[in-house]
């Protein structure tokens, strides 16, 4: 008779696995638990805090290092906690619990923590090295460069041959180089973009646009901007933020050629098109007969008549004043935008007319060549004319 097959072994448990159920373990528990209503734990938690201050916070220190050394720096940070809160009477114990509390909050990056517990260890002891040390490493983590320095200058009238404060010093300075670089890129990008919407803002008022904005503008992408490839040298994007021999200059904002976004509206059908950049020297003429060819007539699902073809079309501007120009297909947005611009009465800028720019876009309107749709559009705009 055979006999009975035994039962498979149960499968072997990793270490870490072990340590975290002896932790469940009231008797073994390491970092007990706070919440009310298990009175055994309460009573080992009082047992914890029994006896000479000292030695309670001895016993937590103990605790502590043996999961610093596994790694849990939590756990450990825990027990440090602890040793403190038995309120210990020797200073050198205490200065040891806040500075391997410090170096458990360096190792969570829990840094303005570890701030406070090596500041309060130099406190008990000013000729601390390992205290220096750790305010030093926390101040660079949160790239205070100054203080980490100052950290590392007290810490070499102290000890001057000490290999990781020098260590930490090399970091420190290397980082200040490249912070105190940053800063200078950020400023001088600020520079630039101030300069830049500054010369924007006068090349809009030479044509003769009427900037406004609306209440809830949409996105847009790619706003107007200075025509990269015509860029004077000084203004290159391609000068480096730093170090340049020469400083960087906004365009001349008369002669150097601008982009615009332009949107042509189609009334008729209540939809549009965006034309993203739209260099300002390109004649409307260009764009038509890429979006509007005569072969692809009636393939534009909201035209299926075919009337939108670019020969058969006839575009229309408005300016601020209700004026409607027409736009003959050789003409240029700039020419157009000239054509647009009036002076106000007696001179006065905010009595101006010109072409609108609504939230960064201009507004071009398209409909079939004398159309009815046309006609009772500028009827209806005339109408509303200021």
């Amino acid at each position: 008779m055979s006999a009975e097959p035994k039962p498979a072994p149960a499968p072997s448990k990793t270490l870490d696995e072990t340590m975290k159920e002896f932790d469940s373990v009231p008797l073994f528990m390491r970092d007990l638990p706070q919440e009310e209503g298990n009175t055994a734990i309460e009573a080992l938690q009082s047992l914890a805090f029994e006896g000479h201050p000292d030695e309670a916070a001895e016993n937590f220190k103990n605790q502590g290092n043996e999961y610093f050394r596994a790694r849990r720096y939590k756990e450990a940070l825990g027990f440090y906690r602890q040793g403190l809160e038995a309120k210990p009477e020797d200073a050198k114990l205490k200065e040891t619990l806040l500075l391997n509390a410090a170096a458990c909050d360096l190792e969570l990056k829990n840094y303005g923590r570890a701030l406070h517990a090596t500041r309060a260890a130099l406190v008990i002891n000013t000729r601390s090295i390992k205290a220096l040390y750790r305010a030093a490493k926390a101040f660079f983590a949160l790239d205070r460069v100054k203080d980490a320095l100052g950290c590392c200058d007290m810490a070499q009238d102290l000890d001057l041959s000490n290999p990781e404060f020098e260590h930490l010093r090399k970091q420190v300075q290397e980082r200040a180089v490249q912070l105190e670089r940053r800063e200078k890129e950020r400023e001088e990008r600020r520079r630039r973009t101030m300069l830049e919407n500054e010369a924007l803002q006068v090349a809009f008022v030479a044509r003769g646009l009427w900037v406004t904005t609306s209440d809830d503008p949409p996105d847009n992408p790619t706003p107007a901007h200075f025509d990269a490839e015509a860029r004077p040298s000084y203004s290159s994007l391609d000068i480096p933020l730093i170090g340049a021999t020469e400083p960087w200059k906004a365009p001349d904002p008369i002669r150097t050629p601008l982009v615009f976004p332009v949107m042509l509206l189609y009334p008729q059908h209540n939809t549009s098109d965006l034309i993203s950049e739209y260099h300002e020297d390109t004649p409307i003429g260009m764009h038509l007969d890429v979006m509007f060819p005569s072969d692809a007539r009636g393939t534009l699902p909201w035209d299926p008549q075919g009337e939108y073809v670019s020969s058969q079309l006839s575009v229309i501007a408005r300016t601020r004043k209700g004026r409607l120009l027409r736009v003959g297909h050789k003409l240029s947005l700039r020419t157009l935008l000239d054509q647009g611009a009036q002076p106000g009465a007696d001179g006065q800028m905010d009595d101006r007319d010109g072409i609108v720019l609504r939230d960064g876009i201009i507004d071009l309107y398209v409909f079939p060549k004398g159309s009815s749709a046309e006609r009772a559009w500028i009827a209806e705009t005339k109408g509303r004319a200021i």
